[in-house]
């Protein structure tokens, strides 16, 4: 198994002034409570920006703004929610996870902040890039996501986890990704339609394949076990997991490469089927009682969708176009399962119950009301108040998410 299953909700226990684990290192912390576990200023950074940057998009389109970017806007804007938006999240959950899996300690105070400084940089660096040459920018930008791999790289392999090696793997891709966006971006290409974003996004839904492939079914089981039933569930990594991951990795490799080629179209029509059967295996509509569960299944069924939205747009077929079949993943796979996971990981890292209330089931329905929208909005006979209802659900939910758990993300004790 390549992610163990307990990183997500597990709280280390020590003495106040123990630093030999990870809450001992945090407590030992006397600034900011948002500093003391990595996925704090990340997670909250996310939500901020999500909702953010979206608004600006939206003040982009209507003309009310103007940012003083060498990204063309559409490109800015799928540059910010791709490498930006998720690499936050990245950031928050492997800052978390790792010290969890390695035995090592975390990165707190600091050097935590340095590194969320490092993520605004970028940030800003790409809103003004018209005034700073083309190297700086993507240097500022890619920094950050270096520096994580790095940080991430040397715990792993100090403590010899050869099992998480492919993270580094996936990080090295997203990084080589975002540097190809950016030279596309330089020579004047449409860089939200070429290699680059294509082969973030494809390394994107495959870290979502890998780890949903294991927590989903995993806290699934768990939750049930708690509620008396025994679920029948299939064991994590069997062969069918391995020929799915296999299948989604060769499908989206050749969708990186030519989008439109017919043979592709049906590696990733077997692909979203092949999830689809995964999907039924994990028997998510018996946790539908609880929504800090079926968002993760909903979150999920997403990658199979987005899998046959780009087959059918892939063949030309109108009732799928392509950037409506992008938005499958982007919006649904990508912003579904990263709140999900946001939500129960802040939860069980503070202490918290691991049960939605009612303001957080209600972000998760804004967010999918938004990645529905945003589907519709695809189509060109589309009326633009759904664009503009998509963004505001999904503006709404980010807004609810950082507004409701501000306090977990701040506070010292959650």
């Amino acid at each position: 198994m390549i992610f163990p299953l307990k990183s997500l909700g597990r709280m280390a226990r020590s003495e106040p002034n123990d630093q030999s684990n990870s809450s001992g290192r945090a407590r030992a912390w006397n600034g900011p409570g948002v500093l003391t576990y990595g996925y704090r200023p990340f997670f909250l950074m996310a939500g901020v920006w999500a909702a953010l940057a979206m608004t600006v998009w939206i003040a982009l389109l209507t003309g009310q703004v103007e940012l003083r970017t060498r990204f063309d806007p559409v490109s800015w804007h799928a540059h910010e929610m791709l490498f930006g938006y998720l690499g936050a999240v990245m950031a928050g959950f492997l800052l978390t996870a790792v010290p969890n899996w390695t035995g090592r300690l975390p990165i707190v105070g600091l050097p935590l902040a340095a590194l969320s400084g490092l993520w605004v940089c970028g940030r800003v660096a790409i809103a003004v890039s018209e005034y700073l040459p083309p190297a700086v920018v993507a240097g500022c930008d890619l920094v950050f996501p270096v520096a994580l791999t790095i940080a991430i790289g040397r715990e792993i392999l100090a403590s010899n986890n050869r099992r998480n090696l492919v993270i580094l793997a996936l990080l090295t891709l997203f990084i080589i990704a975002n540097g190809l966006f950016h030279m596309e971006a330089v020579r004047g290409d449409y860089a939200a339609g070429s290699y680059g974003f294509r082969m973030g996004l494809g390394v994107a839904v495959m870290m979502l394949s890998l780890i949903g492939g294991r927590i989903v079914p995993s806290f699934t089981r768990n939750w049930l076990v708690k509620q008396g039933v025994e679920p029948r569930l299939p064991s994590v990594g069997g062969r069918l997991d391995k020929v799915v991951l296999l299948v989604t990795l060769i499908s989206l490799a050749g969708w990186a490469i030519r989008p439109e080629h017919p043979v592709v179209a049906a590696l990733c029509l077997i692909a979203g089927l092949a999830h689809l059967i995964r999907l039924s295996r994990w028997r998510g509509w018996l946790a539908w009682s609880e929504p800090l569960l079926w968002i993760l299944h909903v979150g999920y069924s997403f990658v199979p969708l987005g899998f046959l939205a780009v087959a059918l747009s892939g063949w030309g077929i109108s009732a799928s176009p392509q950037i409506g079949a992008q938005h499958v993943w982007m919006a649904g796979a990508i912003g579904v399962t990263t709140m999900a996971v946001m939500t129960r990981a802040s939860l069980g890292h503070a202490g918290r119950p691991l049960t939605a209330t009612p303001g957080v089931t209600l972000v998760y329905l804004l967010i999918i009301c938004a990645v529905v929208l945003r589907f519709v909005a695809a189509f060109g006979a589309s009326p633009a108040w759904v664009l503009n209802a998509s963004s505001g659900a999904w503006i709404a939910g980010y807004l609810g998410f950082v507004v409701l758990y501000w306090p977990i993300l701040t506070k010292r004790r959650g």
